[in-house]
């Protein structure tokens, strides 16, 4: 219980510094956050290109957000951060049955975890990497939504293009291939919208 409480707290207090860091200096446009259902497991999966980027999911919604973040960051200068909110480490390239078992665990209490598909940042010029079957896959074995979201524009002081869509829920069906696929096209289509709007 306490564990629980000092994540809570710890969740509030980094919220609180990120909203305000990020609002004065990005102006960042939360756009469909009355799509996150307000109880149940839910799955935040969405684009990544920035290392600033699961701080958005976590700044734009009202629950509090577990995140899988490779281990590496609990070890960095920011690694104090990730132990505070209590992000749940993944070893990347090794077997991840512990970090799989408690990311299952936050769904079926009913939570919301956040996952990048691709596995990595993207540093291509392709729009999206490759899926990791890692959102489809719990969220079929725990019934929980996946709320995909798209991630466009710039980290950059003052630049006002920097914006986080999310888009409609939905429950991954029993053929993985065609649920990654499903969510695959439904964030290339949300950073497609937003980079219309935006004009780039």
């Amino acid at each position: 219980m306490k564990t629980k409480n000092n994540k809570m707290i710890g969740f509030r207090i980094s919220k609180g510094i990120l909203s305000v860091f990020f609002k004065l200096f990005f102006h960042p446009k939360i756009i469909g956050r009355e799509n996150i259902p307000e109880t149940g497991g839910v799955i935040l999966a969405g684009n990544h290109r920035h290392i600033f980027d699961p701080c958005m999911p976590f700044i734009s919604s009202k629950r509090r957000v577990d995140y899988l973040a490779k281990k590496e960051l609990f070890s960095g200068i920011f690694g104090w951060f990730f132990k505070l909110v209590g992000c749940i480490p993944v070893d990347r390239g090794h077997d991840n049955t512990l970090a799989k078992n408690e990311a299952i665990k936050v769904l079926e209490e009913g939570k919301v975890l956040g996952i990048f598909p691709e596995g990595t940042r993207n540093k291509t010029n392709d729009i999206l990497l490759p899926f990791k079957y890692g959102a489809v896959s719990m969220s079929k074995k725990t019934n929980a939504y996946i709320v995909p979201f798209a991630i466009t524009g710039k980290y950059k002081l003052f630049n006002n293009d920097l914006t986080i869509k999310f888009g409609k829920a939905f429950i991954a069906s029993s053929d993985l291939d065609e649920a990654n696929n499903l969510l695959s096209d439904r964030i290339k289509g949300l950073i497609l919208e937003s980079s219309k709007k935006s004009g780039k």
